[in-house]
C-alpha cells in the first residue's frame, strides 16, 4: 500500500502553508511567548476560516465531514510552520469528545483547549481560550485554572492546571484521545522536517577550512540518518491516519516524538554555537519537539500500550 496524500489533500496543506508563511508564524509565535497573543489569535482565525478547527467535525454539526488523513495532512503543516495555540486540543481531541453547541463553537473556530488526566495533564492557553475543558477517569468536564502558570521547555505553550467543575456528555473519549495521538504525531513530523530542512541549506552556506560543512562525511551521515529517520515515521503517522485505533497511533507517536528527537540533536550540532542562541529561530522547533515527546503520552507510556495491544494478540 502507498501512503499518499490525494491532491486535494496536498493542496490544503499548501494552502495552510502559504498563509502561515504570510502571516509569519515565527514571529508570531516569538510574540505568543511574550504575552503579545492578539497576533496568534488573528492566525488562529485566519486558520480556522480555512477549515482546520472543523476539519473532523461531522457535516450536520457544522464541520467539514473530513478524515484521519485530513487531520494529519494539516497537523504536519501545522507543525512545519510552528502554529501556536491549543490546536491539537481543539481540532482533534474537542472536535471529536464535544456533543451540541460546544461542538458547534469550536468547529466554528473559537478557541478551546483541555487538560486529559495521564494524556497531557497540563492545558495550554487556558487563558486565552474561549472555551475550557477538563477529562478526568469521570469523563468530560468544563474546566477553571487552579495556582499560578506553569512553565514549559517550549515557551510558545502557556501551561496551567485545571480542576473540572460542570460535567458535561461527551462522545466517544478513546477515539479522541487517538486522534489526539494522531495530531502530535503529525506535528512532531512536521517540525522534524522543518529541523531537518533548515540543516540542509545551513550545512551548504556555513564554510569551515575553505569548504562548505555539508561537504564532510560526517555531517552527511548525521543529516541522512535523520532523513531516514523521518521516512521511517512517516509511514507509521500515515498508517495510523487511515486506520485509527490505539495501536497504531501508539506506534506512529512513538515512531515520530524519537524521528524528530534525533533530527532535533542532529539540526542543533551541526549548526554549532549559533543553534543554542535564543534569538535564532532553530531553537523555536527544538523546543516544540521537546515539549510534544512528552506529553500526549510519554514514551513509556506509549511502549507499554503498545506492548499491552501486541500480549493480547
Amino acid at each position: 500500500m502507498r501512503f499518499e496524500p490525494t491532491a486535494e489533500q496536498a493542496e490544503f496543506a499548501h494552502s495552510l502553508g502559504e498563509l502561515m508563511v504570510r502571516a509569519d508564524s515565527v514571529t508570531v509565535a516569538r510574540r505568543w511567548a511574550e504575552g503579545d497573543t492578539a497576533p496568534g489569535k488573528a492566525l488562529w482565525s485566519r486558520l480556522a476560516d480555512q477549515g482546520v478547527c472543523a476539519l473532523i467535525v461531522a457535516e450536520d454539526d457544522g464541520g467539514l465531514g473530513g478524515t484521519d488523513a485530513d487531520l494529519a495532512m494539516a497537523f504536519e503543516t501545522l507543525g512545519y510552520h510552528l502554529a501556536v495555540g491549543p490546536w491539537i486540543e481543539s481540532a482533534a481531541y474537542l472536535a471529536t469528545a464535544l456533543t451540541g453547541p460546544e461542538l458547534e463553537a469550536v468547529a466554528a473556530g473559537e478557541m478551546a483547549t483541555l487538560s486529559v488526566a495521564e494524556l497531557a495533564p497540563y492545558c495550554d492557553a487556558a487563558g486565552v481560550s474561549d472555551h475550557v475543558f477538563c477529562v478526568t477517569d469521570e469523563g468530560l468536564h468544563r474546566g477553571e485554572t487552579t495556582g499560578t502558570p506553569l512553565h514549559s521547555v517550549d515557551t510558545t505553550r502557556l501551561l496551567s492546571s485545571l480542576s473540572p467543575t460542570q460535567p458535561l456528555t461527551s462522545g466517544d473519549l478513546d477515539l479522541a484521545a487517538n486522534r489526539a495521538v494522531l495530531a502530535a504525531s503529525a506535528h512532531l513530523l512536521g517540525a522534524g522536517e522543518r529541523l531537518l530542512s533548515d540543516a540542509v541549506e545551513y550545512v551548504k552556506q556555513r564554510r569551515q577550512f575553505g569548504r562548505e560543512i555539508g561537504s564532510y562525511q560526517a555531517i552527511k551521515h548525521q543529516l541522512a540518518d535523520a532523513r531516514i529517520a523521518l521516512d521511517f515515521a512517516r509511514p507509521l503517522v500515515w498508517g495510523a491516519a487511515l486506520h485509527l485505533d490505539a495501536l497504531n497511533a501508539s506506534a506512529a507517536k512513538l515512531s515520530a516524538q524519537r524521528a524528530a528527537y534525533l533530527t532535533a540533536r542532529t539540526a542543533l550540532q551541526v549548526h554549532g554555537a549559533i543553534g543554542y542562541t535564543a534569538e535564532y529561530d532553530l531553537g523555536l522547533w527544538f523546543a516544540r519537539v521537546r515539549a510534544l515527546s512528552s506529553t500526549w503520552g510519554t514514551d513509556l507510556w506509549h511502549q507499554q500500550r503498545v506492548l499491552k495491544h501486541v500480549s493480547s494478540q
